[in-house]
């Protein structure tokens, strides 16, 4: 299971070599996204595609609420070689925190 964490925890951990790994569709990245995010759709990984996460780097999954990431915690964590978590909250509740995201690719 991904353990949960706020936006600041995300940022934090980040700065300090964690990775945002989004796992919404392309239309939504498209639409906004957090930039450095690397992006892993679910619809991807349902179809077999390898995750191709970077090595030695936490990943931190997000969607758009977070429901998604919550939804499949558990099948998100074992693509980690550690640690792994979940962006409570997702994309929207990284916005309400007060932090940047941008459009298109």
């Amino acid at each position: 299971m991904l353990k949960q964490i706020t936006p600041a925890e995300a940022e934090r951990l980040v700065a300090a070599g964690a990775v945002l790994v989004d796992v919404r569709e392309p239309y939504e990245l498209a639409m906004e996204r957090i930039a450095g995010a690397i992006a892993l759709p679910l619809s991807r990984l349902a179809q077999g595609e390898p995750a191709d996460l970077p090595a030695g780097k936490a990943p931190i999954f997000l969607c758009a609420s977070g429901s998604r990431t919550l939804r499949y915690s558990a099948a998100l964590a074992e693509l980690a070689e550690g640690d792994a978590y979940g962006l409570a909250g997702g994309i929207m509740a990284w916005k309400q925190a007060g932090y940047p995201t941008s459009r298109g690719p």
